[in-house]
């Protein structure tokens, strides 16, 4: 038997100071509007084929994920050898600083952005670089490039950003890309990309086809409702794929995931009209969000953003009690997922009791 409970194995010290990844909460009896999840389940037949893949799972997975593999190639038209699948898109970008960064490096990226950028960097080792949003809590891709050093080896884009919802236009992206040195990895993180429906936001996909520094990040979690599944994807140049894969953690992504995701690619139309309904929801949520008297940027994700800086503690608090679970970023603001119109109307009415 031990001794003590505290062993004497060196642990990093440096990850005594990092921030553990905070997840959405879950509260029993209360609506959860913390995780962008979408609020239908799989479609059925997702569900029918996850139930026949189940009987496989004493069967390892096919580590290279071929078949779905093919599929992306189909569905986005670029080679197999430049799409690297991953454990969802948080892994990738994970990967992506294992393989191009070392503890002399740095990494760039937006803050307040996906909270997981300055987790996997601390934890990679490299260096993070945060830059300040702009007043309209949007990417401030000014600032960004002039924060590209030599040492810079990739810069993160989130668009739609995550969790102001903010996103960049096609001249704004253009005219920082251009700025960009050619060996410096562009990563545009399109998470949300299936609930933009503004025709002035590019598609990563075409500039990926047009310029040789950029990767872009999809995931299956949001709009293919399989955020329990982990799988995302990445579509880069062949040299970075390849060394993606190097340091990919072999059966990652288990056999079920696979096959979800395939089947959800079958269903894609029918998904993508849910997405179609959560985006009339997000106009109807933020007109009524602006008419109660917050200050709401324009959001192309399935969530809102509620910039409420000291009072972000106390809404949060505010909607538990009105049996809302909300994701509080303290002394910045709240984020507020799209649900059904009833869990929306429940969320409004908590915001519009609440003493700002």
């Amino acid at each position: 038997m031990r001794d003590e409970d505290v062993s004497n194995v060196q642990t990093r010290a440096d990850l005594a100071t990092l921030p553990s990844y905070v997840p959405g909460r879950t509260i029993p009896g209360a609506i959860k509007l913390a995780s962008n999840e979408v609020p239908a389940g799989p479609l059925p037949s997702v569900s029918a084929a996850i139930a026949v893949a189940a009987a496989d799972v004493h069967r390892y997975p096919d580590t290279a994920a071929g078949e779905l593999t093919a599929r992306l190639v189909d569905k986005l038209g670029v080679p197999a050898s430049e799409i690297a699948i991953g454990c969802g898109s948080v892994s990738l970008c994970q990967q992506l600083i294992q393989a191009l960064c070392t503890e002399r490096d740095e990494v760039v990226f937006a803050w307040r952005s996906f909270e997981a950028y300055p987790i996997v960097t601390h934890v990679v080792g490299a260096q993070q670089v945060r830059v300040p949003l702009t007043e309209d809590h949007a990417l401030d891709l000014d600032a960004m490039a002039a924060a590209i050093t030599p040492s810079t080896r990739l810069v993160f884009v989130c668009t739609p950003n995550n969790p102001t919802g903010t996103t960049l236009r096609t001249a704004e992206l253009l005219r920082f890309l251009d700025s960009v040195p050619p060996n410096v990895l562009v990563v545009l993180d399109e998470a949300y990309h299936e609930f933009v429906n503004d025709p002035d936001v590019p598609n990563g996909i075409d500039l990926f086809r047009e310029r040789q520094n950029i990767a872009v990040l999809r995931t299956f979690s949001k709009a293919y409702g399989l955020a329990g599944l982990r799988v995302g994807y990445c579509v880069a140049p062949e040299d970075v794929t390849t060394a993606l894969k190097k340091v990919y953690v072999p059966f990652s992504v288990n056999h079920i995931a696979q096959v979800a995701a395939i089947a959800s690619l079958d269903a894609e139309d029918e998904l993508m009209a849910r997405c179609r309904e959560i985006m009339v929801e997000r106009v109807r949520v933020r007109d009524e969000l602006i008419a109660a008297g917050y200050d709401i940027p324009e959001t192309q994700a399935n969530f809102v953003w509620l910039p409420l800086g000291e009072r972000t503690a106390a809404f949060n608090e505010h909607c538990l009690e009105h049996k809302v679970v909300v994701r509080a970023f303290v002394g910045d603001g709240a984020r507020v997922t799209i649900g059904t119109p009833e869990e929306n109307d429940v969320f409004l009415a908590a915001a519009r009791s609440f003493s700002r």
